[in-house]
């Protein structure tokens, strides 16, 4: 009996419940109270007991007195021994809930022998042969009010220990436990399928079966990482659309790793066999006109509608790379943009579904970074469907040298989701987990997992030879029927179908398989799956030019904007230092002088906002700002309240989501990126605390952001904010590793900027939104220079017929050219240590200029800024290292430009760090000397550029000083050592 009660959600009722219950709680208060045999029978009883009675007292003290046995109606000792079974027989029952997977018979292959679990045999709990047959009370456990343990044991083994093993004790939410009990319980973990529905996972297996038996007699040999083996995903994948369509599914976004995804675009998607027959055959995927470099079959994504009973679900499948569970992220993020485009408050129309492998599931580490979003306010996106396709193998490598723990979807116990595991050679029992957990997720709008068991006929790939490494595994499945064959024999056997009509099914298929395949001679792609749907109203770009965009903005607006950057609420009690901010905050804005860094990404954000553009940022502490500089949200200093001033400029205005991430970067960056693949009208940037911790987020970066779009046609406008600059912080707290982001750069792929203005940067940001087009933005953002003196702008600098400058001059003392000697070209923050330096100098030959833009590199703009200084020497100085930095990707584009004007010495000389290992020292001592010996050096005069034949003699040079140092300072070490 199930009892929906609020509490453990699983109460369950033992005979003379009341009464014993009663002597329990005397015994609690008060062990004397009791018999003395009560005593002791009380005393031993173990922890699940003791809740189990705990649990019996909730239903007993509801229920009449007549409903239950009198304590007094059976002597003593028999009374302890029926009360004493019917406790073990419920403590059997749960540890069947608790542990049942144990024993269930999950591998198709069966390799592995099931070990029997202690406690799951009765005797662990004192019953002994000649107590099997006598009936216990154990009032609707498991759907019995008197049974047998051998009875019991029959519905225990049927329920947790055939084809599916359930995982769902560890779920504290006594809602959802009870939910799944029940649904498991209630039906003896199974469906009961229609004689059509049979016939159709039979359908559905045929199709992927043959598809992968087509794609294997074509192209013997081909890698296409078939699903051979694992079949019987394609119908469970079918029930999660068909199910959730009934709960109120409209749309489905997929990611998926490579093994089965030809066979799931396929079968699954609908995308045309003709066209992945020509990808085959070398064809394209996109028109020959649309240009990008493509990638690999398995690499593709598509979208499709499907329609279940009158109900059309939209169906789109992310591209992904290599990089396996790097897609979770990205799916996610977009999943969160659909739902919030949609007004999708209850989670229900909008799902993510992942399919994944187990080795991976287990091993990579954005599994659990990812699941650590599930439940956040700013990711939270109402459950997931994991799909594991287990092949028991990871590449070569068994599971017991891939993961610790028994499953490899331990690792979503962290976020409580239950987990269905299922053997892959019983298709009704995978379909049946199926509908299950497509249930659970409408119904709690939890994560949830589905473990498939199943095998990898062929090897990694269709040309590796897996009996190397796996011999006796591979013997095996050489003579493992295929899933097919098993239940079409099965169909036959229950008198559903003849072998003629099973074999009927397959012939169809391979027939329509034969007419597409030559049919895929002639076909052509006639369009790109891009640019499409909310992307509609936007095109695609080449070429260099300025693309300013109309990113000013009317004097009136920012003004409306200012104001409710600094209005603080009524009653609200803000804290006293931001008090004084605002008020300072105030007077900038009124008077339109000195805005900083702060202000003026605020105003990016408001303006953006009253157009009805959306602003979400998230990241490591940026509602505060990790230099305390942003203060996005106010919290009352009483009653820890938020005010987000950015939501409150106007009634009809988009909304502003600033979200302080978990300490992740790639899992966070990834769901950004993906976030920004569904919403193109959106201003989405991600924050790191510094600069250099974005190579945790690597993958992301290489993978997706600077190679989507030549990959598979997606544009993203994802911002990207590193704190950058060199103050003397250490190694990991200087440098955003622009030179990474440089190296990437190619065929206008992102954006890497590094601006020196309020001004610049407020451009830059709207710029994102106001071009008919989407590309990365990628910002070294300031540290030192929030709070500079010299870093700031007016107002003026933002209205209408203002833009973003991708080279700025410096216009502080500037001189006539024929008055200049020297050139110096730098980026970021060292522009004003030179500027100061010059100053105390008071010198006059030298002139500076800015690239605000490093890529696409300004080669026109930063032309018309160096004519009339075609007679001075070129300096480019970094407060990077010689291998860091800008300098390796700018000096050969200023060399060209100089030479187009006719320089009478077009190489720049370089001006800053040697070469190093570490981006930055840990001194501070040393930080000083370093950079006041850089500014030294960009400033003096007459000094030659190096050859670059002389350049690779000093960097040769350096390195062996540096290596020889290295050695010398060692020998104490040694010596000591000795």
């Amino acid at each position: 009996m199930v009892d929906n009660h609020p509490g453990d959600g699983s109460r369950y009722f033992g005979p003379k419940a009341a009464e014993l219950v009663d002597l329990y709680a005397s015994y609690l208060q008060n062990a004397g109270s009791v018999d003395s045999q009560w005593q002791a029978f009380f005393g031993n009883l173990q922890d699940d007991a003791r809740e189990l009675l705990n649990d019996m007292g909730g239903f007993a003290a509801s229920q009449s007195s007549a409903a239950v046995f009198s304590i007094n109606d059976l002597a003593g000792d028999e009374v302890r021994a029926s009360a004493l079974r019917s406790i073990r027989a419920l403590m059997l029952i749960r540890a069947y809930r608790v542990r049942g997977h144990l024993e269930a018979q999950l591998d198709p292959l069966g390799l592995k022998p099931i070990e029997p679990h202690p406690e799951l045999d009765p005797r662990s709990y004192g019953f002994s042969d000649a107590d099997m047959d006598t009936p216990i009370f154990i009032n609707g456990a498991v759907g019995l009010e008197v049974a047998s343990i051998n009875q019991i044991m029959d519905v225990l083994r049927e329920t947790y220990c055939k084809r599916v093993g359930v995982e769902f004790m560890h779920i504290q939410v006594p809602e959802q436990k009870a939910w799944i009990q029940e649904r498991v319980e209630n039906f003896r973990n199974a469906t009961t399928f229609s004689d059509e529905g049979k016939k159709t996972i039979l359908d559905r297996l045929t199709a992927a079966e043959v598809f992968e038996n087509f794609l294997n007699t074509k192209y013997t040999g081909t890698k296409r990482f078939g699903l051979d083996g694992g079949e019987s995903m394609i119908p469970a994948l079918e029930q999660i659309l068909k199910q959730g369509s009934k709960l109120g599914l409209e749309e489905v976004v997929l990611g998926m790793p490579h093994r089965g995804r030809l066979n799931v675009l396929a079968n699954f998607m609908g995308k045309p066999f003709r066209a992945i027959f020509n990808e085959f055959r070398g064809g394209a995927s996109n028109p020959e006109d649309v240009g990008g470099s493509g990638d690999v079959k398995y690499h593709l994504g598509t979208s499709s509608d499907r329609e279940f009973d009158d109900r059309n679900v939209h169906l789109s499948l992310t591209a992904n790379p290599s990089h396996l569970e790097a897609v979770n992220p990205v799916v996610v993020g977009k999943v969160r943009a659909k739902q919030h485009k949609k007004g999708d408050e209850d989670f229900t129309k909008t799902m993510a579904l992942l399919m994944h492998g187990d080795a991976a599931f287990s091993g990579q580490g954005l599994v659990p970074e990812t699941l650590d979003l599930s439940e956040l306010k700013g990711y939270r996106i109402g459950g997931t469907i994991h799909f594991v396709v287990n092949n028991q193998i990871g590449f070569t490598t068994d599971p017991v040298n891939s993961r610790s723990g028994p499953y490899c979807t331990d690792v979503a116990r962290i976020i409580q989701a239950p987990i269905f595991h299922v053997n892959g050679d019983d298709p009704e029992a995978v379909v049946h987990v199926a509908r299950m957990a497509t249930e659970f997720r409408q119904t709690f709008h939890k994560d949830v997992v589905i473990d498939m068991f199943c095998y990898r006929r062929f090897g990694h790939n269709e040309g590796d030879e897996p009996t190397f490494t796996q011999p006796l595994m591979y013997k095996q499945i050489a003579k493992q029927r295929t899933v097919r064959e098993l239940y079409g024999e099965r169909l036959i056997a229950e008198g559903l179908l003849n072998a003629d009509e099973v074999e009927a099914m397959r012939k169809a298929m391979w027939d329509h398989l034969e007419e597409e395949f030559d049919a895929s001679e002639r076909f052509r792609p006639n369009k790109a799956d891009w640019l499409e749907g909310a992307w509609s109203h936007l095109g695609a770009v080449r070429g260099y030019d300025a693309r300013r965009g109309n990113t000013g903005v009317e004097p009136d607006v920012l003004g409306e904007v200012g104001q409710a950057l600094t209005r603080v609420p009524e009653g609200f009690n803000i804290h006293r230092k931001i008090a004084r901010q605002l008020k300072a905050k105030e007077e900038i804005i009124s008077s339109g002088k000195g805005i900083d860094w702060a202000t003026a990404e605020a105003l990016a954000f408001g303006t953006l906002l009253v157009e009805g553009h959306p602003v979400r940022l998230s990241g490591q502490d940026c509602n505060r700002g990790t230099f305390s500089q942003r203060h996005a949200a106010w919290i009352d200093q009483e009653s820890q309240a938020q005010h987000k001033p950015l939501n409150h400029i106007r009634e009809s205005q988009a909304e502003a989501e600033i979200i302080d991430s978990p300490l992740s970067e790639l899992a966070v960056l990834g769901f950004e990126y993906g976030y920004s693949l569904a919403e193109p009208d959106a201003l989405v940037l991600w924050e790191a605390q510094f600069g250099d911790f974005v190579n945790g987020a690597q993958i992301i970066i290489d993978q997706f952001i600077a190679s989507g779009e030549s990959k598979w046609l997606r544009m993203s406008g994802v911002v990207m904010l590193l704190p950058h600059g060199y103050e003397g912080q250490g190694p990991e707290h200087s440098s955003g590793r622009v030179e990474r982001f440089l190296q990437l750069c190619a065929e206008d792929n992102i954006q890497v900027v590094n601006c020196t203005t309020p001004a610049n940067y407020f451009h830059v940001l709207r710029r994102q939104i106001h071009r008919g087009f989407r590309k990365p933005l990628v910002v070294m953002t300031p540290k030192s220079l929030l709070r500079h003196k010299r870093c700031v702008s007016n107002m003026e600098d933002m209205l209408p017929g203002t833009s973003f400058h991708r080279v700025m001059p410096c216009r502080v003392k500037k001189q006539e050219p024929s008055a200049v000697k020297q050139i110096v070209l730098c980026t970021g923050k060292v522009y004003y240590d030179l500027v100061e330096e010059r100053e105390k100098r008071d010198l006059r030959e030298v002139q500076f200029m800015r690239l605000e833009q490093l890529y696409p590199f300004p080669a026109e703009a930063l032309k018309t800024e160096l004519k009339g200084y075609e007679h001075c020497d070129i300096v480019w100085c970094q407060e990077e290292p010689r291998n860091m930095g800008a300098w390796s990707f700018a000096s050969t584009f200023i060399e060209e430009v100089a030479e187009e004007l006719g320089f009478q010495n077009p190489r720049p000389r370089y001006a800053g760090r040697k070469t190093a290992a570490s981006p930055a020292t840990g001194s501070g001592k040393r930080h000083v000397i370093e950079q006041a010996g850089l500014i030294d050096d960009a400033l003096t005069l007459g000094k030659k550029a190096m050859s670059r034949i002389q350049t690779r003699k000093a960097e040769e040079i350096e390195a062996r000083e540096a290596s020889a140092a290295k050695v010398e300072s060692l020998r104490p070490v040694q010596k000591a050592g000795k």
